[in-house]
């Protein structure tokens, strides 16, 4: 078996079957399975499925594992001398897991690769990026002092860490999990992906250690189709799909734990209690800043003072998980 594709499912079978047909449709040059992991969904979609696609091995997990343990539950019952992780919300284009396959065989320093994932309209989309020491990049996410830190980047012309625009192959530091397709013979030493991570930030840790034994690449030529409406739209809800950006929302509490995870794991302790101490400190810069706006009148006001509670209820669940975090003990992060 050339390739073991893997897909995770929750809640969302039509993309699926969406996905799975261009899989069939655009892959013919190299033998592939496709191994489907269900996150407790409590639908039809293992009926429906099969029915159309019965080679399709069909895994369900009896809760909703998130995105780390159900992939590695697909890796570990795997075959294929590749590992492709594959999101439900993607269209493979013009033969692009055969290419990616071609051109990992003439790379045989790379570990891994993704590939240029496109937006629904066509244009490029980030299909991976550069790690910035404690990912500090995290702060940008911060309702005032992610402005400010913004403000400075542009300022001193600081290097963008995302990848947008793939110029024939790069070397980054980390692939987007959308499309990311690795060698099974690495995996014996780097590990499967860490189960401590639900959603979010997990193919970014595991990227760090994949790392360290080659090159992971992007590649231009091979292209996906990336439409964002797939598991974690259902978990969170479609109101809150476009809203990651707020620290408040339930996905952006998810998406701040994950990271911040990622920074104890990846970057030490120091790293970590200097990434948990600046988002506390964002409490009264926003409080203030907020008052200055409204009372002031300087201009309309960017957020409201709910989301300055609703901040606080975030700080709030990431210091619930904070002795655990700083012990690094095995621990499920799933935000409730």
């Amino acid at each position: 078996m050339d390739v073991s594709i893997i897909l995770v499912n929750y809640k969302s079978c039509q993309l699926v079957l969406n996905c799975i047909e261009s899989i069939y449709r655009q892959t013919v040059q190299h033998s592939f399975e496709i191994i489907l992991v269900d996150n407790d969904s409590n639908d039809d979609c293992e009926k429906i499925v099969l029915a159309k696609y019965p080679k399709v091995r069909f895994l369900s997990l009896d809760y909703n594992a998130g995105f780390a343990r159900a992939n590695n539950a697909g890796i570990e019952i795997s075959s294929g001398e590749y590992i492709l992780l594959l999101n439900p919300d993607t269209i493979v284009l013009d033969g692009a897991i055969d290419k990616s396959i071609r051109l990992l065989k003439q790379h045989p320093e790379a570990v891994g690769c993704g590939v240029q994932l496109l937006n629904s309209d066509g244009s490029n989309q980030i299909s991976g990026a550069y790690f910035i020491k404690g990912r500090l990049n995290i702060l940008l996410l911060l309702p005032y002092l992610g402005k400010l830190i913004r403000y400075f980047g542009y300022r001193f012309n600081s290097t963008v860490p995302s990848v947008q625009n793939i110029s024939g192959t790069a070397e980054v530091d980390w692939i987007v999990g959308a499309y990311m397709m690795v060698r099974r013979s690495v995996l014996k030493k780097s590990g499967l992906l860490d189960n401590d991570f639900f959603m979010y930030a997990e193919e970014i840790e595991w990227c760090g250690r994949l790392r360290r034994f080659g090159k992971l690449l992007l590649f231009a030529e091979p292209k996906v189709l990336h439409l964002w409406g797939g598991s974690g739209t259902e978990h969170f809800g479609n109101m809150e799909n476009g809203n990651s950006n707020s620290l408040w929302s339930k996905k952006g509490t998810q998406i701040l734990v994950s990271y911040i995870l990622s920074v104890r794991k990846q970057y030490g302790i120091g790293w970590f209690l200097l990434m948990v101490g600046i988002h506390i400190f964002e409490i009264p810069v926003f409080f203030f800043c907020l008052f200055f706006e409204k009372i002031m009148n300087v201009g309309k006001a960017t957020y409201k003072w709910k989301n300055i509670s609703d901040y606080c209820k975030t700080i709030a669940i990431l210091l619930q998980y904070f002795l655990k975090m700083l012990s690094n003990k095995p621990y499920f992060y799933k935000v409730k």
